[in-house]
This record gives structure tokens, C-alpha cells and sequence, in this order.
């Protein structure tokens, strides 16, 4: 059991109401769970404008607001945003409205602002000078403040103030991140620090590819929101205190009477001593009633039981700890056990708000809406994973200072967290989740894993993949695919051994990885090698060669990139350079985009496009050797750095030649 002195005082004193949170996880089975100024104020309003934060969120009436972007910082929307926030307040400072900006998609801006015709809604009839829609939006073209960043304004049809912008803004923010690094080009987000749940597989039991998704879409959200100066707190919430464990105890007892001394090699495949035991336990009555009996020593803290209880979860952990390095996903494990110290209080504090209410021996919470109560006690008075997840989650809120607790796993779980996330506005926790104010809590669901017969993914005797398994496949079919290709092009002798293994290994993890990521998370998917390992299309082998081109035309034109960052202009005189100018700039708000959706697929259709757009500028602007090559150079350059930053959110490792 983990010290636990830092939380001792908070939990000296009675929990107060508003922090106590009802929790409860998926529902389970018996033998294993799995988680898989007023200027000022219109301008942080403008951070909140339209968005969703995940599948259902909820949030607190203690709002936290952050302080705006300063000047040229966060996204293009954000500063055009602004900019906008700036012209509403001049054209109607009578109306409190927040902007409301996209990207236009005709050919007559770049942006655009579409609060013209909701705000005719609101001063018609009151006097206004205003006599239509179009009025208010010629006004509000007009108040944009004068800055270098528009370059002209048109209003269309109802009020629709479409914005062109300068192409000199846009090449100086190029060449800014060029010099300053992307870094820069980070999105400002309204929230400081969060707790990502991902992953969360039991222990003694292995990963295998109904993990995949858990562990890959909540790394990639982690690493976007950390790219966003998001102070992000990945945490593994495995399985380690339920049921299963007087069983696996007991059987490690009965196996090895020098248990003390086994490790990995003496008890072999985990999944396998897992089974073994559950048979056991189903088929042998006097065995099952040691489990049970070996469950309460356990939980009542007999040495003898916590120290096999220790082995049995580092013999697992060290086999999870192989995966996640394969992956290159970082997670912080605390699990189930980390939090049992908390139930109690929590509970209590909970029955006395009058909320716990007994049915049928057990120990219950009424959610409206839903036929069946949350239990939180079970009838024989045992803690389940619901009491588990409610004493996380307070831990979460009050030791951690989170402001989005966000809880990655499948969609069949979508129930509990409704049940979750109604049971804490109901006590008066979390405010109504159209409110834009922290914390708040967010399920990421996600589909299913489906093999070529559409049904659950599995190998032909019927059991899950094993997550090492198809990783090590993933590896060995790209690398065989490029040994065959360099071989038939006779360029396999300007290759190492070395430099094909990280190649092939980069290609194969990377393929698996954006094969899930590309799709809409809440959608099951189909797992293809064939289809994740082709160079055409929009796979991650596509966006490899795409990548290393770029590269390849970069060394070609034996420039020295570095000092053209420092000395070089860029321009966009050309369509097909100002198209791909553009389009870089829009970076941030696709990572800010795809953090307030928490949909990673986002990023994947933006690298893609992205791709695409740089074939179409490299096909009809001649780079090398022409009179621009030093500006295209650069755009190159930038494409390149760009393509890198979203293989890296995405958890890719980029290659520089193919």
C-alpha cells in the first residue's frame, strides 16, 4: 500500500459537500476490471465560444477563468477571435455576445464572422440604427481594429463578414516559428491542469488489443493537451484490488510454497496462471472458500497476503511496462488499491448529505433517468469499483487540484459515466454541464476493434490478440516490405542493419497507431494490416514517404537551412504557396480543435490534408533551383516541422528517408 501522509490532513476533517463526488465505474465482472475589463472579459469569453469538451461533460460553479492570449499568442482563430471581440464591443455595446469565428469556406475569405444575424435577433424592435442583418456586419467590418494581420474585409448575404488575411502576416508567422520554434504555436486553452484515465488494464491479466485503443487515444490526447502547456497528470487505473485476488494468492501459495522466491520465468504466462486459477476456483469448492477467506486477509492487511499480493502486481506490471515502452506511452500507475483508504470518509460524507440509501442489503444511489440504482456498497458490506472510482475521483478534485478529470474507455460504458456524471450534479458537485466552467468530467468513448468477419477482433482460436503480438507483426511485415522495395530499387546497400530495424520499427508502430487514431473514435474499425501498411492513401506509410520527400528535396538543394531561418523572406505570390501558408498557420486551432472534442481523428485529417496540399505546391512551384528557392525552401521546411510536431501528438516517430 502506498504512503498516503500527504492526504492525511484533508481527510482529518469532514469532507465537505461540494467535493464529495459520486463515482462509479463501468460495470464489470466478477473476476476482472478493465478501464481501458469589459474588452478583457469579451476576449476570455471568446476561449469558451462553441465548444464541446468530450462526449459529456460536467462542470463546477467555482469557475476558474484564465487570462486571455497576449498579443500574437494562441491560434489564428484565437487572435482573429479577438480582433472581432474588439469590433462587437464598439458596434454593440449594449449586447453582451460572444465572437463567432470559422474558417470560411468560400473563396472570398479565409475567415469569417457570423454574429451579424444573432445579433439582428436581439435589436430589432429597441431602436437600433441598424436595419438589417447586412448593416450589422458592414459595422462590424468596419470596427475591426486596423492591424497588419487582415488584409481586407467583404460582408455577404446576412451580415457574413468574410476576412482575407495578409499574406505578409502570414509568411511572418511562418518564419516567426521557423526561428522561435512551434512551440510557439501552441493553443491557449481554457484549463490549467487535468487528469487523464487511460489505459487501465488488470493485473495478471495481459494486454492485448482491446487495450490498444484505451492506451493509444488517450496518449495522443495527453500529448496535445501537454503541447498545449496543459499540465497533464496521466494516470493508469488498473485493477488490483478485486475478487480475483484471493484466487491468484491462493493458487500462487498452492503452486509455489517458495513463493517468495518466484518471479516472471517461474510463473511463465501470466494470462495462462490467470486461467489456471479461475478454473480452480469455478471447479474446487474448498479452494474457492480459501480464496474468499484469502480476499478479507488481504483487504484486512495480513502481511503474508499484501506481500504476495506485491509480487503477483510487479510480475504483471513489469509485462505492461514492455508494451508501454514499445508504444512510447508514459503513465503514472494509481490503482484501485491507491485509493481504498479514501472510501470510508467519502462514503460517509455521502450518507450524510442523504444521498446513500439502502435496497435490498446493499447500499445504493437513485440516479433519475435510470432503472437500476448506483450501488456503492454491496450487500455483504464490501467496497466495489464504484466506492473505488468516487474516492479517485475526490482524490483527483481535492489532493490533485484537477480541473477536467477525463476517463478514456469504451463506448459500452457510456451508462455508468451518465450515471457518473448525473449522480455528482445531483448532490450539488458539479454544476449543469452547459455551464463553461471548471472542473468538469469528460468520458472518451470509443468503438470497437473488429477483425475482417466484423466481428471483435481475435485470432483463429478464438482468443483476444495479444497487444505484443500484433505490434511485433506490425514490425516485422514493414520491414519486410522495405527490404523488399530497396532491394528492387538497389538501394538496399546504402542501408544498415541498424537503420532498418528503427525504420521498420517506426513505420510498423506508427501504421498500427494511426490506423485506430485516423477514425472517429466513437466508431468501431477494422484491423488490417494490408490496409495500415500501405503506401497509398491516407495511412501513416503514405505520410512517412511524404514526410521523408520533403526531407529529401531539402538535403538535395545542399542550402543551409538554418541560416535561411535567420536571413531568408518568405512569399506567397504564388496560389499554391499562399494555399500551403495558410494552411500551416491553421495548426494551432486543429490542435485546439481536437483537444476541446477530444477527437485526436482531427489531427490525423488535418496531417493528411496537409500532405496532400504540400504534393499539390511541390508539383506546380518548381523548389530547387528555381528563382524562389529560398522561400519555398522554407515552406518546405516548415511543412516538415509541422508534419513532425503531429507524428509526435500522434505518438509517431517520424523517418527522414524511405
Amino acid at each position: 500500500m502506498r504512503a498516503l501522509a500527504a492526504a492525511a490532513t484533508a481527510l482529518a476533517a469532514p469532507i465537505p459537500a461540494r467535493l464529495l463526488l459520486v463515482s462509479a465505474r463501468r460495470a464489470a465482472p466478477r473476476f476482472g476490471y478493465c478501464r481501458a475589463s469589459s474588452s478583457a472579459r469579451l476576449l476570455r469569453s471568446s476561449c469558451y465560444a462553441s465548444t464541446t469538451m468530450g462526449d459529456e461533460t460536467s462542470t463546477s460553479a467555482s469557475a476558474q477563468v484564465h487570462e486571455p492570449a497576449v498579443q500574437g499568442a494562441g491560434s489564428v482563430k484565437q487572435q482573429i477571435s479577438n480582433l472581432v471581440a474588439l469590433s462587437l464591443r464598439a458596434t454593440v455595446p449594449e449586447v453582451d455576445v460572444e465572437p463567432t469565428v470559422e474558417v470560411c469556406t468560400t473563396k472570398f475569405g479565409d475567415y469569417q464572422c457570423n454574429n451579424a444575424m444573432g445579433l439582428w435577433s436581439k435589436v430589432k424592435g429597441s431602436g437600433t440604427s441598424f436595419r438589417n442583418p447586412n448593416a450589422i456586419g458592414q459595422a462590424i467590418a468596419k470596427n475591426l481594429p486596423a492591424c497588419d494581420v487582415i488584409e481586407s474585409t467583404s460582408v455577404a448575404g446576412p451580415g457574413f463578414v468574410n476576412i482575407v488575411l495578409s499574406n505578409s502576416w502570414v509568411a511572418k508567422r511562418i518564419q516567426d516559428m521557423l526561428v522561435n520554434s512551434i512551440k510557439t504555436w501552441a493553443p491557449i486553452l481554457p484549463v490549467k491542469r487535468l487528469v487523464l484515465d487511460f489505459s487501465s488494464p488488470n493485473i495478471a491479466k495481459e494486454m492485448h488489443v482491446g487495450h490498444l485503443r484505451s492506451t493509444i487515444i488517450g496518449d495522443t490526447l495527453a500529448r496535445m493537451f501537454e503541447f498545449s502547456n496543459v499540465d497533464v497528470l496521466r494516470r493508469n487505473h488498473v485493477g488490483d484490488w478485486g475478487t480475483q485476488f484471493g484466487m491468484l494468492i491462493e493458487f500462487l501459495f498452492e503452486k509455489f510454497p517458495e513463493w517468495e522466491e518466484v518471479g516472471s520465468v517461474a510463473i511463465g504466462d501470466l494470462q495462462l496462471f490467470y486461467k489456471a486459477s479461475k478454473e480452480k476456483f469455478d471447479n474446487d469448492a474448498e479452494f474457492k472458500d480459501r480464496a474468499q477467506q484469502a480476499v478479507v486477509r488481504l483487504q484486512g492487511g495480513e502481511e503474508k497476503y499484501r506481500s504476495a499480493w506485491k509480487k503477483i502486481c510487479e510480475i504483471s506490471r513489469n509485462e505492461f511496462d514492455q508494451i508501454y515502452k514499445l508504444l512510447d506511452v508514459q503513465l503514472e500507475e494509481k490503482g484501485e488499491s491507491f485509493y481504498n483508504p479514501y472510501i470510508p470518509q467519502v462514503l460517509e460524507g455521502l450518507s450524510n448529505q442523504g444521498f446513500i440509501k439502502e435496497s435490498e442489503g446493499a447500499r445504493v444511489i437513485f440516479i433519475e433517468g435510470h432503472k437500476i440504482p448506483l450501488i456503492v456498497v454491496k450487500r455483504d458490506g464490501g467496497f466495489n469499483y464504484a466506492s473505488t472510482d468516487l474516492a479517485a475521483l475526490w482524490y483527483r478534485l481535492n489532493i490533485e487540484k484537477a480541473e477536467w478529470i477525463i476517463y478514456v474507455t469504451d463506448v459500452g460504458q457510456q451508462q455508468h459515466f451518465d450515471m457518473f456524471f448525473k449522480a455528482a450534479r445531483m448532490a450539488g458537485w458539479l454544476p449543469d454541464p452547459n455551464e463553461k466552467k471548471f472542473p468538469k468530467t469528460s468520458h472518451v468513448g470509443f468503438g470497437l476493434v473488429l477483425g475482417a468477419d466484423g466481428k471483435r477482433f481475435r485470432t483463429r482460436n478464438t482468443e483476444v490478440v495479444r497487444l505484443g503480438d500484433l505490434l511485433d507483426e506490425a514490425k516485422s511485415r514493414s520491414k519486410s516490405e522495405l527490404v523488399q522495395r530497396l532491394t528492387d530499387n538497389g538501394k538496399i546497400v546504402d542501408w544498415t542493419e541498424e537503420e532498418l530495424e528503427k525504420t521498420s520499427k517506426a513505420v510498423g508502430y506508427g501504421a498500427v497507431k494511426y490506423a485506430d487514431l485516423k477514425n472517429n473514435r466513437l466508431t468501431n474499425y477494422t484491423f488490417s494490416f494490408d490496409q495500415m501498411l500501405s503506401d497509398k492513401g491516407n495511412t501513416a506509410v503514405y505520410l512517412q514517404y511524404a514526410h521523408a520527400r520533403i526531407c529529401s528535396i531539402i538535403r538535395k538543394s545542399n542550402m543551409d537551412v538554418e541560416e535561411l531561418k535567420m536571413n531568408g523572406d518568405i512569399s506567397l505570390g504564388h496560389p499554391d504557396e499562399r494555399v500551403l501558408g495558410l494552411y500551416l498557420i491553421r495548426f494551432a486551432e486543429v490542435v485546439e480543435d481536437a483537444c476541446t472534442t477530444l477527437l485526436p481523428n482531427v489531427l490525423c485529417e488535418y496531417l493528411y490534408n496537409l500532405s496532400e496540399m504540400f504534393t499539390r505546391f511541390y508539383t506546380n512551384c518548381q523548389v530547387v533551383g528555381s528563382p524562389e528557392e529560398p522561400s519555398r525552401l522554407l515552406l518546405c521546411e516548415a511543412t516538415a516541422i509541422v508534419m513532425r510536431q503531429c507524428f509526435q501528438l500522434l505518438g509517431i516517430t517520424p523517418v527522414y528517408k524511405l
